[in-house]
């Protein structure tokens, strides 16, 4: 198959749209259920390339979950957490810890629950049935992956009254080394960012703490890789074998690292036992608890802007409130995280912080006129800071 039509392309008024490859060669791909359609694809190429370069990188099946052609989150498939697992709401997933590729997909959907309803998934291995059993309680558009177990495809067809898109992958698929776009009627051409994240780019440690565990090297990697395939400006936090905050698309630095920040903060407080303490009513879903969980931890007294008819009506007994102080003192212990940046921190103001949500360890090109001021800020921190020497913006 050379081409497939589209029903339209980013909005209802654009018509004709179908995707087709110019070469004459046969589309690497093969739509097993649905009709995904033009977002739903700029979604499954992007993201399919950054879970298959995580992979390579890191050796560890991987995942993705996308919204808008940028990823909400990206891990590999490590374990988790008794904790995590209930923050991520899988702690009643059978086989969880029998499955790395679900265990991935666990922590990219769990990290940051309000931006990934209704997202796309991409997954580097094979979608077996425990990771289809979490997919498809979960509202969503469509999954790309390699291959697809039998009855987890089954599964995953149950979704959207039979019309869930499913779309399987080549994976040995090689692009051209060319790629071309039009804006206004205008082509642009420039050669594929074929760019390799390794670890051997972490290398150049610029910080007077040059100590880089393999753990956190890897931390790095994940951010990097995905901020490969983020709207830029972008900024990653990443933590324990995922990314756990992405700001992007932000014209500022320094309001991409405010953005991750503020999503890394809320995902280390989810975690907190006030939070997995709470006990809400019977027949409550996973959205509705998500969007009580994320009012209970904004800035705003959740107590004053719910009346008691709202408390009573989502928990079983009413939770203590979480003040700003008690949230400040939990997150003033967390260490260890990792933050990437797309392209050189202009400012110092960028490391501060950062540090105030825990970062330790810091990966970035270099190269602005400023690094002196932002190394030094890094060792006040007592951060490790590597120069990768290669911007990553993507658009």
């Amino acid at each position: 198959m050379n081409e497939f039509q589209l029903k339209y392309g980013c909005n209802p008024n654009q018509k004709p749209a179908r995707i087709y490859m110019a070469n004459g060669k046969d589309l690497p791909i093969e739509v097993l259920n649905g009709r995904p359609g033009y977002i739903n694809f700029l979604d499954a190429f992007n993201s399919w390339q950054l879970v298959k370069e995580l992979k390579e990188a890191t050796g560890m099946a991987s995942a993705t979950s996308f919204k808008h052609v940028s990823p909400t989150s990206a891990a590999v498939g490590k374990k988790l957490s008794d904790k995590l697992k209930k923050a991520c709401f899988v702690d009643d997933i059978e086989g969880l810890d029998d499955s790395p590729i679900a265990c991935a997909y666990a922590r990219a959907r769990g990290t940051d629950r309000m931006s990934s309803f209704g997202d796309w998934i991409a997954l580097s291995d094979k979608c077996d049935v425990t990771t289809a059993n979490i997919i498809v309680r979960e509202v969503s558009d469509g999954i790309i992956a390699p291959d697809y177990d039998e009855k987890a495809l089954e599964i995953l067809k149950t979704k959207k009254k039979g019309a869930y898109n499913i779309v399987k992958i080549d994976p040995n698929y090689v692009p051209e080394e060319i790629e071309r776009k039009q804006v206004y009627g205008i082509t642009f051409e420039q050669g594929r960012n074929n760019y390799k994240v390794e670890k051997s780019l972490l290398t150049n440690i610029v910080t007077a703490n040059k100590d880089l565990p393999d753990d956190k090297a890897i931390d790095m990697m994940i951010s990097l890789i995905t901020l490969k395939y983020t709207q830029s400006n972008s900024v990653c936090f990443a933590e324990d074998g995922q990314a756990i905050g992405v700001g992007a698309g932000q014209q500022s630095r320094i309001h991409c690292t405010r953005l991750a920040a503020s999503k890394a903060d809320l995902w280390h407080l989810r975690q907190s036992d006030r939070v997995l303490s709470l006990q809400f009513a019977d027949g409550i879903g996973r959205p509705d608890m998500n969007n009580i969980i994320d009012l209970y931890l904004s800035d705003v007294d959740s107590q004053d802007v719910l009346g008691d008819d709202v408390w009573q009506q989502f928990f079983k007994v009413r939770p203590k409130p979480f003040t700003r102080a008690e949230k400040d003192e939990y997150l003033s212990k967390i260490t260890g995280v990792t933050v990437g940046s797309d392209a050189f921190f202009p400012f110092s103001d960028n490391i501060d912080k950062a540090a105030k949500s825990g970062v330790t360890y810091v990966v970035e090109p270099g190269g602005s006129i400023r690094d002196d001021l932002v190394i030094e800020a890094a060792n006040k921190h007592n951060m490790v800071m590597a120069f990768t020497g290669m911007r990553l913006f993507h658009h």
